[in-house]
């Protein structure tokens, strides 16, 4: 089954909207973070958020940029401080922010090393339409799956799930520019679930456990994450449950957008717009290698 979505047209307000999510989902992971281990960077820039934590963590990057003004001098400052690390720089570009921000980047030796979608579906008021699911001869049969909020004492499960499912990859689409250490990832995906704000959920598939998603919500935003499924329940429609739990739950608490960043060209981008999402925009990923003694 598939949800009937009306179109979505992302204006910058919208994509604005969007990147402050985004920013401040950075900066609530980024909260865990420093609880942990101390010294972490948070440094507002643009409108958007500068962060870094541990080397080869997934949220050393900055977001948000190209919506507000952006000031030289603060950004030579994020320079100094990654520089003082020996850190790379890693900047999320929304295709629909200033470009001259990407000039200027770019004139400052950031090269494009990736790029990731923004896709979204339009929350209505009503019920949505589903439309016929035809299952292919391939596909095992359909199972029962039954989506739940996962409780407080399930978090270690939920952990274990979801690491196992990044783990094995669905490979389809454009590589992603990144790879990580299991060991890191293992602490992100912890501080990322225990982030203010969120809500996590697990899809049993006949009563097993078969995958894992979590959402959150602000300023009309329902930003869907960290959805994966085990390797034994792939293609029985887990991803599909998950999905429209999430948009039933996001569309009740009265957000009016939600959104989901994929790989271009992923499993994760073909389920999502099966399911009526549209790609709003992209973010080009540039980077810039560890400068010292800037």
């Amino acid at each position: 089954m598939a949800l009937q979505s009306r179109a979505v047209f992302c204006d910058q307000a919208l994509a604005a909207r969007i990147e402050r999510a985004e920013r401040d989902l950075t900066a609530a992971i980024g909260a865990n973070v420093a609880a942990r281990i101390g010294d972490v960077l948070a440094m507002p820039v643009g409108g958007g958020l500068a962060a870094f934590s541990e080397p080869g963590s997934p949220m050393n990057k900055v977001v948000g940029l190209g919506f507000a003004p952006f000031d030289e001098r603060a950004w030579d400052a994020v320079e100094r401080a990654h520089a003082a690390r020996g850190a790379p720089i890693q900047v999320e570009l929304s295709t629909l922010a200033d470009p001259a921000i990407g000039r200027y980047l770019t004139a400052r030796g950031y090269h494009l090393v990736g790029v990731e979608n923004v896709l979204g579906f339009a929350l209505t008021s009503g019920r949505p339409r589903r439309l016929a699911r035809v299952r292919t001869a391939a596909e095992p049969p359909r199972a029962r799956i039954v989506v739940a909020e996962s409780g407080a004492g399930e978090l270690e499960a939920w952990l274990d799930v979801t690491v196992a499912g990044f783990g094995a990859p669905d490979v389809q689409g454009v590589p992603s520019h990144e790879q990580f250490d299991r060991a890191v990832l293992e602490r992100v995906i912890r501080d990322f679930a225990s982030a203010a704000g969120f809500v996590r959920f697990f899809a049993r598939c006949d009563s097993l456990v078969a995958g894992t998603a979590s959402m959150r919500t602000a300023d009309g935003i329902a930003q869907l994450c960290g959805s994966t499924t085990l390797p034994a329940h792939r293609r029985r429609g887990v991803q599909t449950a998950l999905l429209e739990h999430r948009l039933a739950l996001a569309r009740r608490a009265g957000c009016t957008t939600a959104v989901i960043t994929t790989q271009p060209g992923s499993k994760s981008q073909q389920n999502a717009q099966k399911q009526g999402f549209a790609l709003l925009y992209s973010r080009n990923v540039l980077r810039r290698d560890a400068s010292p003694g800037l």
